[in-house]
């Protein structure tokens, strides 16, 4: 597996480094945010990487912000590894995108463990073949849910064939539940990862979304609600 370690710490690294090195990975080492967003482009010529491990404390950019981009970027998995150990960081960084979280100092079996599990059932980067549903790859790649099709690259919404018009924010909120129908996620997710805030006082907006685009969409148990925790997408029939 190719590995991307986010590390400006070139002792941490490096010692890191030897350990996946001998458990098989094949790993990039990048020291900074702007770094690991370049390494993440894909150039044709590199296989994609299996797994990101990214530290929070970076010289050019917070590593939450960093976790943002690569989230908006590809679908490669990302576990954050850090010193930051509070229950607050843990939520904010799951809850931006990240798949796992791993406090310093860790074990390193434990580590080589979640990354395997991460990998497994997760994409295994941004060309992973796409399941069944999806055509496509990585962010190019189209949902196909019964009447529904939603198109990732151009951000193209079609119901039974017609062209539905959503705003910047509906399609991002769609677009987030379709990647995984039949799911449940949380209102604080959503309103961390759609609008990039806390939940605090966002609940209004969320709830005005979901009900335009079941308006929209004129599928209206396309989007469930599930009280007291948040919303999942069921996939239509058709």
């Amino acid at each position: 597996m190719r590995l991307l370690l986010v590390e400006d710490d070139d002792r941490v690294a490096a010692a890191l480094s030897a350990v996946l090195l001998r458990h098989g990975f094949d790993v990039v080492h990048a020291r900074s945010g702007q770094e690991a967003l370049r390494r993440l482009l894909p150039d044709g010529t590199a296989p994609p990487f299996g797994v990101v491990l990214l530290d929070l404390g970076l010289p050019d950019a917070d590593g939450f912000e960093v976790c943002a981009r690569i989230r908006r970027l590809t679908t490669v998995p990302v576990i954050m590894v850090t010193a930051r150990a509070d229950v607050r960081s843990r939520v904010h960084g799951l809850n931006l995108g990240a798949d796992d979280y791993v406090v310093k100092p860790y074990d390193t079996a434990e580590l080589l463990a979640r990354i395997h599990a991460v990998s497994r059932r997760s994409a295994p980067g941004a060309t992973a073949p796409a399941p069944d549903g999806e055509r496509g790859h990585g962010r190019a790649r189209e949902l196909l849910l019964g009447p529904l099709t939603i198109e990732i690259a151009t951000r193209r919404v079609t119901v039974n064939g017609e062209a539905v018009s959503l705003t910047r924010k509906e399609f991002d909120l769609l677009a987030l539940l379709a990647q995984r129908p039949g799911v449940v996620f949380r209102r604080e997710q959503i309103i961390s990862e759609v609008w990039q805030t806390s939940w605090e006082g966002a609940g209004r907006t969320l709830e005005v979304h979901v009900a335009s685009l079941r308006s929209k969409l004129r599928l209206p148990s396309l989007i469930e609600t599930v009280r007291g925790v948040g919303y999942r997408l069921v996939a239509p029939v058709g």
